[in-house]
């Protein structure tokens, strides 16, 4: 199999992740639960997560990281435990479910929340955003890079309007933590969320979010903390104000080892190797007759995704012919990215998806765009 479907999930991940797993399986136990050299061990291996993690994103402090299992997760913690009746809320149409539904269920408890549109090319303008600022405006949610066209949004600059406007920033970096720089403090993020299994080449079941000193957030959920055990209420010091039950510890050390590993190989050296995959498939199959490409790919700056169709084609019945006849796995669909399908006009046909990881080779890049010539061709 040709694994082209790398932003739902990355499937090759670093050995040392799978034997990083295992270990723990056999040897931690429950963080903060007990002095044994199992709780012990999993503190430390959880703590020192937090600081890579930290690190990685250019927090203040690991305190300020919390785990979750995934971005949907986070974007949940985040979404709801800022907003209140009456605050109004500001996003996109690039938006992943993850951030629309919760903002929907925000709008019917009486939040107001406004959804910008994009360009033909799917692209999002800051002045837009600035210019819908409102007195009453608490947060800006928006995604770093799209899921479905692959296209980023400067949330450099948006961060700078949230900070001149005094509004929270909350940021969905599921498709760029790992490849892309994110510095929270210099960016202005207040929250940023982001999951283990996609770019972080971790394990499913792994995500988490990161918490701005000094704003607060409502915990989703609460319960087992391990400390202050006579409280009727969950404990408001973080991390483990967001953070009730046990962590999952046996993820956490396999993310723990995929951390180890991005640093070790570079992520400079990551993103330059899938986006020059991307625009060798890019390349050999936008000048095909009856393939059309959706996005901006006159940036340098974007995901190392390809979202396209063919003439008028079910978007799944390309990917399964591309999977059955050619062995190569893709995304057809909605992607969960209702809005800008609406935008982009497929909202029926959906679309095929290809992303890329280092994994990847050039021989397979051939390989899939000959498949989609032939394919086009018949």
């Amino acid at each position: 199999m040709i694994y082209m479907d790398n932003a739902a999930t990355t499937l090759h991940k670093p050995p040392q992740v799978a034997k990083a797993i295992v270990q723990a399986l056999n040897s931690i136990g429950n963080a903060g639960r007990g002095a044994t050299e199992a709780s012990l061990g999993a503190s430390r291996v959880i703590y020192d997560t937090r600081e890579k993690l930290c690190r990685l994103f250019g927090g203040e402090s690991p305190n300020r990281i919390v785990f979750t299992a995934n971005s949907t997760e986070s974007l949940n913690i985040a979404i709801k435990g800022i907003l209140n009746p009456g605050d109004h809320v500001i996003t996109t149409v690039l938006e992943h479910n993850s951030v629309l539904r919760p903002l929907y269920e925000c709008r019917e408890r009486g939040i107001e929340l406004t959804i910008l549109g994009c360009d033909g090319k799917g692209n999002i303008s800051c002045e837009n955003i600035e210019s819908a600022v409102k007195e009453n405006t608490r947060a800006i949610v928006c995604t770093h890079g799209s899921n479905l066209t692959g296209n980023m949004i400067d949330i450099s600059a948006v961060g700078a309007i949230a900070e001149k406007h005094h509004v929270l920033f909350v940021v969905d970096a599921s498709q760029t933590a790992g490849v892309f720089p994110v510095d929270v403090q210099k960016m202005k993020i207040d929250i940023l969320c982001f999951t283990g299994h996609k770019s972080l080449r971790g394990p499913q079941g792994t995500g988490g979010m990161y918490v701005r000193t000094g704003v607060e957030v409502r915990p989703l959920l609460s319960g087992g903390s391990g400390v202050d055990t006579y409280n009727i209420h969950h404990p408001k010091e973080m991390p483990t104000a967001l953070e009730a039950g046990t962590l999952n510890g046996h993820g956490i050390a396999g993310l723990n080892a995929a951390l180890s590993y991005l640093e070790e190989i570079g992520m400079d050296s990551v993103r330059a190797q899938e986006l020059s995959l991307m625009r060798m498939f890019y390349e050999g199959i936008c000048g095909i007759p009856g393939v059309k490409v959706y996005g901006d790919f006159e940036t340098r700056q974007r995901c190392p995704i390809v979202s396209f169709n063919i003439g008028d084609y079910d978007s799944s019945e390309v990917s399964d012919e591309l999977f059955s006849v050619y062995g190569i796995a893709t995304r057809p669909g909605a992607h969960c990215a209702p809005l800008m399908h609406k935008a982009l006009g497929t909202k029926d046909q959906g679309a095929v998806r290809f992303s890329f990881s280092h994994y990847n080779t050039e021989e397979e890049v051939q390989t899939a765009i000959e498949a989609v010539r032939k394919l086009a061709e018949d």
